[in-house]
């Protein structure tokens, strides 16, 4: 029996014509920048995403490293939210590896960074301070998606004090097509732009960044650096091709099923969801019986997977259709009846 995972999308898997795709790639050595189906992806995403330039990275999060590096010095800063990945979940890489010091502001509603808040942390240039250089935004943020007007406002704020903007995309599919946006409608706003192919796109792995070719050929020289210099790696760019051009659609199929999910959960007295936050494919349920351990472990037993926090962030993916809600909520009922 299959297992139904709804812990996060990065557990989708790739579909059969990705898989025949990796097996057929044309390859070369992307180091030496050789291999034509890496280099035809780096190609899509930046025409895509509205760039000069894309690089293909083995990571989100590498991704993103490289970004702040080639947008920051040793010593400078970043302005970033305290819940953002690139701060929380990105094992302080920025800090660490490129001695680059975040400032952290705390994230209003949908991961909203107020205006007046990145204003006053934004450093002027006296040398007891770091260098404020970069503003860093994420859309989607815990699925929520942020408004148009803001990213232009918060963009326009940023390079009024002189600083580069970038965007944590990771989910940027899922905000464009919830909105009914070409997805260029919300990168232009921005200097750089990371996205994951591996999330719901559905490739097995890999993200993208993109800019200016300057900041492409700065970025290419980091993910060198931070170890992420693959070699014959259009095995996987070709699984990432089809990523961005079969998979984007379907999005919209992810988002209807978390709102059933929401909806279901919402009926059961034990959980409290606010289904107005279900924007994208994140659903978050507070669970007032039990414990969240004791849920998963009984979910596990019956081939079903979920997270262990309180709320419990419940993923939907490609993976999951509303037959997989409907297994979910079935096996929750006997164990709220027995806790």
């Amino acid at each position: 029996m299959s297992v139904i995972d709804f812990r996060s999308d990065t557990v989708t898997t790739p579909t059969a014509k990705m898989r025949t795709a990796m097996a057929e790639a044309p390859v070369g050595d992307d180091v030496y920048g050789d291999d034509p189906t890496v280099n035809q992806l780096q190609d899509l995403a930046a025409d895509l995403l509205g760039f000069e330039a894309a690089l293909f990275t083995p990571s989100g999060t590498q991704g993103n490293l490289i970004a702040i590096m080639a947008h920051c010095q040793r010593g400078d800063e970043y302005i970033v939210g305290q819940n953002a990945h690139t701060y929380k979940f990105e094992g302080g890489g920025a800090a660490i590896v490129g001695s680059i010091q975040p400032q952290p502001i705390m994230e209003g509603e949908n991961g909203i960074l107020p205006l007046h808040d990145i204003e006053s942390v934004i450093k002027p240039f006296d040398p007891h301070f770091a260098q404020t250089r970069l503003l860093s935004l994420e859309n989607t943020h815990s699925g929520r998606i942020l408004p148009q007007d803001y990213i232009a406002s918060a963009t326009a704020l940023a390079r009024k004090h002189g600083l580069s903007c970038h965007l944590d995309g990771a989910r940027i599919y899922n905000a464009a097509v919830k909105q009914s946006l070409n997805v260029k409608e919300i990168t232009q706003h921005f200097d750089s732009v990371s996205v994951c192919l591996s999330k719901g796109l559905a490739a097995p792995v890999g993200s993208v960044i993109a800019g200016t070719t300057e900041f492409i050929n700065t970025a290419r020289r980091w993910r060198k650096v931070v170890g992420g210099g693959m070699r014959q790696a259009g095995i996987l760019a070709a699984a990432g091709i089809i990523a961005l051009t079969e998979q984007v659609d379907r999005l919209a199929d992810d988002h209807e099923n978390a709102r059933y999910l929401a909806d279901e959960l919402s009926k059961l007295d034990a959980f409290s969801v606010d289904i107005t936050q279900v924007q994208t494919n994140m659903v978050f349920a507070h669970l007032h019986q039990g414990s969240t351990k004791e849920l998963a472990a009984y979910l596990k037993q019956h081939d079903i997977l979920i997270s262990q926090s309180n709320p419990i962030r419940f993923v939907t993916h490609k993976d999951v259709d509303n037959q997989s809600v409907d297994k979910l909520i079935k096996h929750i009922k006997p164990y709220l009846l027995s806790a």
